[in-house]
């Protein structure tokens, strides 16, 4: 097993934040997460009705010829539409949401929107670039796999997979399973949306992709379907050679000598400790290091947050990765020592609120319609601390 000290936490340290009494403001909080001083006096935001206002807010945002769909817009299109993958897989994230906020059991109109919504994502599996065998180059019907097979297996797990989509679903799951399998990265593992052209091309992996496709599959062996152990054995193998010295995860591929500044992986750094963490891979330490380097380098995520263009320098931070991060930061905090949990939810609670939108929601894009995204991610962050834990591989 690894045994590492991020370089991060030496960071947090020197910037004396690890040291902070509870309700004071650290100084290097950046501008946006500033209190007005008449704010003092302020009651706190309410969670509850966060998490309330956010999830009915989402519901409302389902669009489609059948209303069925939460599709995440971003600067990538296919013949300029938003291409079948992100389509589903945020969908997944929507509807997860929905099903996972309080009230669900009793809301007809929920219900019914989360029925609309898997048929949509057991629909999409027709459609011809959700097909595994494709030739590579850049491509995101992984996002659809993930996120869709996750959404599937969170109603089976709760048992509310309408009636009469219970056989679809069922032949569903089995399609994104395999196509995970399909898909992975040739001789080394992984998965990548911005691969070269040729599927049999060796190419680098993304740990930004690949951690979360592995907890799927973690979920689905849980639920007792059959996982092919290499598959697994050669992502959770990437993820651990893609860490520097300072306990950064590169963008892709091996980590080495390469050099790669810690505050723009913080995000996927929160997200590959995590799924080491739950195959025995890594340890808490790890992770802890990771949080301090996300509240500490915050600032970094919060400067490209809503913004044009997508990797920018110095640090090559895109604004889609800011709800993202968030949300493995929050599960991350669940994998700690049970007493170190609620200051480290003080502290990411208090930056994602100090972000959150007038109207109720969270956007880190520029386009309107990606408030269901970011929306969707946050309120999951805040219910965290009630989330069924993530479940572990076992070799």
């Amino acid at each position: 097993m690894r045994k590492i000290t991020s370089a991060a936490l030496s960071v947090v340290l020197a910037a004396g934040w690890a040291n902070a009494q509870p309700g004071t403001q650290p100084k290097t909080l950046p501008e946006s997460a500033k209190p007005e001083a008449k704010a003092e006096a302020k009651k706190p935001p309410s969670i509850p009705d966060a998490i309330t206002k956010g999830i009915d807010l989402v519901l409302n945002m389902q669009e489609g010829d059948d209303n069925a769909e939460w599709p995440y817009e971003g600067v990538y299109k296919v013949q300029g539409q938003i291409p079948i993958g992100y389509r589903i897989g945020n969908t997944g994230i929507c509807a997860s949401a929905i099903v996972l906020a309080p009230g669900y059991a009793d809301d007809q109109k929920k219900k019914d929107a989360i029925a609309r919504a898997v048929a949509f994502v057991c629909k999409g599996i027709e459609h011809p670039l959700m097909n595994p065998d494709y030739d590579g180059g850049y491509d995101v019907r992984g996002w659809g796999y993930t996120y869709g097979l996750r959404f599937l297996l969170l109603l089976k797990s709760k048992n509310l997979i309408p009636p009469d989509q219970v056989d679809t679903a069922e032949k569903t799951i089995h399609f994104y399973i395999n196509a995970i399998k399909e898909t992975q990265i040739p001789e080394v593992g992984g998965w990548n949306y911005a691969r070269p052209a040729g599927k049999e091309k060796v190419a680098p992996p993304s740990p930004f992709m690949t951690a979360p496709t592995l907890q799927a599959l973690f979920e689905a062996k849980a639920q007792g379907y059959e996982i092919d152990p290499t598959v697994v054995e050669k992502g959770l193998k990437f993820l651990e050679s893609a860490h520097l010295a300072s306990g950064a995860v590169v963008y892709s591929g091996e980590g080495g000598n390469k050099k790669d500044g810690v505050p723009g992986a913080v995000g996927r750094m929160l997200a590959t400790e995590s799924v080491l963490y739950l195959a025995g891979r890594s340890n808490q330490n790890n992770i802890r290091g990771a949080l301090d380097a996300f509240i500490v380098h915050w600032q970094w995520l919060d400067k490209r947050r809503a913004q044009n263009g997508t990797h920018v320098a110095p640090y090559m931070i895109a604004p889609y990765y800011f709800y993202y991060a968030h949300y493995y930061a929050a599960q991350a905090i669940e994998l700690l020592p049970q007493n170190e949990r609620a200051e480290y939810r003080r502290r990411v609670n208090d930056l994602l609120f100090s972000v959150q939108l007038p109207d109720g929601t969270w956007n880190d894009r520029v386009f309107k319609r990606s408030a269901n995204f970011g929306t969707a991610f946050s309120t999951m962050a805040l219910m965290m601390p009630d989330l069924p834990k993530p479940v572990g591989w076992k070799p």
